[in-house]
């Protein structure tokens, strides 16, 4: 039996929209008002290997955008973090701890910022998907609060490498698109083993604003979610010095005492065994201001909300150069993201 794949393709060809997730918004079908516009791309040779199906988009009157894209980002981001099933060990010129289990430590209201300038090489391989490269290089800075046994906070900053890739889809009803955006990195912090792998899933609808005298030229509006979810385990290692602020050397003191005092008068039998394994010896180079040491740790970590709301825009120069802003400012993550994007022909 033989199918007939021409509907499907007109059908496919017919939900095509131009860009999504830090690509370029363009118009689906030109409206009518701009006639002469609409009659001109009806009338293009599209020889261009990419987007495949350019030419049956192009003879219907979808304005399609430049296939080849380079982007360069900028994104800042702020988020909650959940630390579990914590692990630590300790290197010293006499002690060589492995990884022990602490299961008692507790903690406050964890917290990570980063941000990160990254590339993005795209291809529209159809008129209604894209793929793209993420390479990159950043910072970040992860605010972990202990309450248990004692009360301190440890702020960890290093720089963090990322390479990935990702797809997109979209398609339009009416005067309005939709797009969905998925991709996969891989950040590497200096101070962990292992990199760790980070997928995010974005969902926007919005509508695209010709502008009468230059339907070359448009202004796009969004609206939409991101989901974001991390590996949750995660190996390393950090000299003491590095672990703890300024401000808490300042008060090693304090922070003995209060650990004295949990281990003579609240800590279980059970407890102290697991403590006098590492955390007791970690406590005592703390007392003697010793920062040499080498603290190991493992810990389960997962975002405290995986989604957020965002808003955008973006403003088409031309078919080459576009800008373009989002922010996410509803939920417990926020971000701002900024790029420049120039698109050619292949």
């Amino acid at each position: 039996m033989s199918i007939n794949l021409k509907p499907l393709l007109a059908i496919l060809i017919l939900l095509s929209v131009s860009e999504l997730f830090a690509q370029q918004y363009a118009s689906t079908r030109v409206r009518d008002k701009y006639s002469v516009y609409k009659d001109s791309l009806k009338q293009v040779e599209y020889n261009y290997l990419f987007p495949i199906w350019g030419q049956k988009a192009y003879s219907k009157g979808f304005d399609l955008p430049y296939p080849a894209g380079i982007m360069g980002n900028f994104l800042w981001m702020d988020q909650g973090i959940i630390v579990e099933n914590l692990q630590l060990g300790l290197k010293t010129d006499e002690l060589d701890v492995p990884l022990t289990p602490i299961e008692f430590i507790e903690f406050g209201d964890n917290s990570n910022s980063s941000y990160t300038v990254n590339v993005r090489p795209d291809l529209w391989v159809l008129p209604f998907l894209n793929v793209y490269g993420i390479f990159g290089y950043g910072n970040s800075t992860t605010r972990v609060n202990v309450t248990v046994p004692i009360e301190l906070q440890s702020t960890v900053e290093q720089g963090i490498q990322t390479s990935g890739f990702g797809v997109m889809g979209a398609g339009g009803i009416g005067p309005v698109w939709f797009s969905i955006d998925a991709n996969w990195t891989w950040n590497k912090p200096e101070l962990l083993e292992k990199a760790v792998q980070v997928n995010v899933m974005g969902i926007r609808i919005g509508h695209t604003f010709t502008f009468k005298n230059n339907p070359d030229s448009n202004l796009a509006l969004w609206a939409g979610g991101m989901r974001v979810e991390m590996g949750s385990e995660t190996v390393g290692e950090i000299q003491l010095i590095d672990v703890l602020s300024p401000e808490a050397w300042e008060r090693r003191d304090e922070i003995v005492d209060n650990y004295n005092d949990w281990y003579e008068n609240e800590a279980t039998p059970a407890q102290k065994i697991a403590a006098d394994k590492v955390l007791t010896p970690i406590v005592e180079r703390i007392e003697a201001a010793d920062g040499s040491s080498i603290i190991r740790y493992g810990m389960d970590k997962r975002v405290k909300e995986k989604w957020n709301g965002i808003f955008g825009a973006q403003y088409q120069l031309n078919k080459r150069w576009m800008l373009r802003t989002e922010a996410g400012i509803i939920g417990d993550r926020k971000s701002f993201l900024v790029s420049l994007n120039y698109r050619f022909l292949l």
